[in-house]
């Protein structure tokens, strides 16, 4: 496996960090891998090592090429700064397509909370869109910019007929970004005709990731057996929109 980690034109803090899997004779059958480029929360007050590297951990498992952005934080930004920095992660992967092994038609965004907010942006109002998102508890409403370092608008107000198909999980029992969010966000999925997945367990506290004892932070509250089955769905779900893995030989 390759790593590397660019430092973006618009912000010199803004961070990409490539996970690319090496090609073989023995994966024939895979000429470009499909990406997931993940955006972790953090309230936009910073990235969460929780919802970055294990997670691309586990996409890469599962065969696709994953990317973490760390997109710019803090009360010193606002929330254009960091959809500029969205913007120009996923232009660099389309671009280094090539150089990567990666297929710049098959772009999943997976953003948890303040990440969620930012990947659903770039799925709505972005210039540069993905071709699906993968939506973790995902902050929505411009409500919750008092919980965040600025003040962020409703993306559930953005949806329109060119955004992608949309997974989405969240938990009923989320006291940090209430159910409303999702909500929001999935009606006005439907209304303008976007496929969706959606997953809204009853039980779970926000920002669980992937809900394994690994991504606990040593904490119970942060596993759950139920919760941790979204990441499964999600790759199912993947293959259904990006395709799967060719093997008919």
């Amino acid at each position: 496996m390759k790593t590397e980690t660019l430092h973006l034109k618009a912000h010199q803090n803004a961070e990409l960090t490539a996970y690319v899997l090496d090609g073989s004779p023995e994966f024939s059958n895979i000429e470009a891998r499909p990406v997931v480029l993940i955006f972790p929360g953090g309230a936009y007050r910073f990235t969460s090592d929780r919802e970055a590297e294990p997670v691309a951990m586990a996409y890469l498992a599962e065969g696709f090429n994953a990317f973490v952005l760390r997109y710019s934080v803090g009360e010193t930004f606002r929330f254009e700064a960091a959809l500029q920095d969205a913007e120009e992660a996923i232009a660099m992967i389309r671009a280094h397509a090539e150089d990567w092994h990666t297929d710049p038609e098959k772009i999943a965004v997976a953003g948890f909370s303040a990440g969620g907010h930012l990947a659903a942006a770039l799925g709505t109002i972005g210039k540069n869109k993905p071709n699906a998102l993968i939506l973790g508890y995902p902050c929505i409403l411009d409500s919750m910019s008092e919980s965040l370092a600025f003040p962020v608008p409703s993306v559930d107000k953005e949806v329109t007929a060119e955004t992608p198909p949309v997974f989405l999980f969240s938990t009923f029992e989320d006291q940090t970004v209430p159910i409303e969010n999702s909500i929001a966000f999935l009606q006005a999925l439907n209304v303008h005709g976007i496929p969706f997945e959606s997953h809204i367990f009853q039980k779970g506290k926000h920002g669980l990731s992937l809900a394994k004892p690994h991504t606990s932070n040593g904490l119970k509250a942060n596993v759950d057996a139920d919760v941790e089955k979204w990441f499964g769905l999600s790759v199912s779900w993947l293959h259904k929109v990006l395709g799967q893995f060719p093997a008919n030989a």
